[in-house]
């Protein structure tokens, strides 16, 4: 009995002095590596979040966070295997094991927690869904839809969304329900609906992106969800659900501390016991999760912070020019807030 209590009160003060003993490889993690690549689950067309490029790469902020838990794991931010899937079979392509992580701008629900048998690893978007109208309807308001025919994806929280605002605003709505994101938008900019519901940051994207002329459309003020965006591993591989949640902490840790992919290098000679720790100078973080000790410092290196995969992808640096809004820093009055590295 003595031999397991000193075991117990050695493993209770190496937990209170933050004494991080070796990670221990799970089955999903075991076959990443023999694989050589991580295979990640991509919406598509989606501009700002998953989309393909002019010259065929993968880009937006979803791939981003992909390439942060590749960077993790390999060093490397082309150890990435991109599988494109849709609204109706994402799921089921990361429960059948055809894929490593699911992005797909999913939103996190209790029961895609629960039932479905998929861990949620930190939340990458902070979003609310609205609507599209044609500017030359003159409606001004989510309430003035009573009647109208609204586009929406199939097999997502949006449609469940759309119907809920429906049925508490006590008004009726015809639905125009279709399997593929560019299926709806066709439609609505056909004229087959008098609504286009969708993430604000969606609608946003497709009228910069896709519209005829993004001047004839309006966003309306109303945001009916709250729909938070996270990458979804399988149950059952803590370690590796723990790596693809780091990574994306790391990048919101790296923001809030001033350390960006330029100056990533000088932020090394930091006296920071913070910093120090997040990049890997002060040992023990990369042993924790199973990794080399510079994985938070690759991933800045290679991919960036979170406010500069935002800036690029939606913000600024990008077509659809966002606010960073909710998805601020907690520090700058946001939403986005990690744990602490150490």
């Amino acid at each position: 009995m003595r031999r397991f209590a000193w075991a117990a009160a050695v493993g209770l003060v190496a937990a209170v002095c933050g004494v991080a003993g070796p990670a221990q490889a799970g089955k999903d993690l075991d076959n990443v590596r023999v694989r050589g690549t991580l295979a990640c689950g991509l919406g598509t067309g989606l501009p700002g979040f998953e989309f393909l490029d002019s010259q065929g790469n993968w880009r937006g902020l979803a791939v981003d966070v992909c390439r942060a838990a590749a960077v993790a794991l390999f060093g490397d931010i082309g150890k990435v295997k991109y599988v494109p899937t849709n609204a109706q079979h994402r799921f089921t392509v990361l429960q059948a094991g055809e894929v490593d992580m699911l992005l797909g701008n999913a939103t996190q629900t209790l029961t895609r927690d629960t039932a479905l048998g998929l861990d949620f690893t930190g939340i990458y978007y902070y979003g609310g869904q609205g609507f599209m109208v044609p500017k030359k309807l003159g409606v001004k308001s989510a309430k003035d839809l009573n009647g109208a025919s609204i586009c929406v994806t199939a097999g997502t929280t949006t449609e469940l969304n759309l119907a809920d605002y429906f049925r508490t605003n006590k008004m009726i709505f015809k639905p125009v329900i279709l399997e593929k994101v560019e299926e709806v938008r066709a439609a609505f900019f056909a004229g087959r609906c008098d609504v286009y519901t969708a993430d604000v940051a969606s609608l946003a994207a497709t009228r910069a992106t896709t519209a005829p002329n993004p001047d004839d459309y309006v966003i309306l003020p109303e945001i009916i969800s709250k729909d938070p965006a996270g990458a979804m591993v399988r149950h059952g591989d803590n370690q590796f659900a723990d790596i693809v949640r780091w990574s994306l902490y790391a990048m919101i840790e790296a923001e809030e501390y001033g350390i960006t992919s330029k100056n990533v290098d000088e932020m090394l000679k930091s006296d920071n016991p913070a910093i120090k720790r997040i990049l890997g100078v002060t040992p023990g973080m990369g042993k924790a999760l199973g990794l080399d000790e510079r994985w938070a410092y690759n991933i800045v290196k290679q991919v960036g912070n979170y406010g500069e995969i935002f800036e690029r992808n939606l913000g600024s640096g990008s077509p659809l020019k966002l606010a960073r809004g909710q998805n601020a820093l907690w520090t700058q009055g946001g939403l986005q807030y990690a744990p602490p590295i150490r």
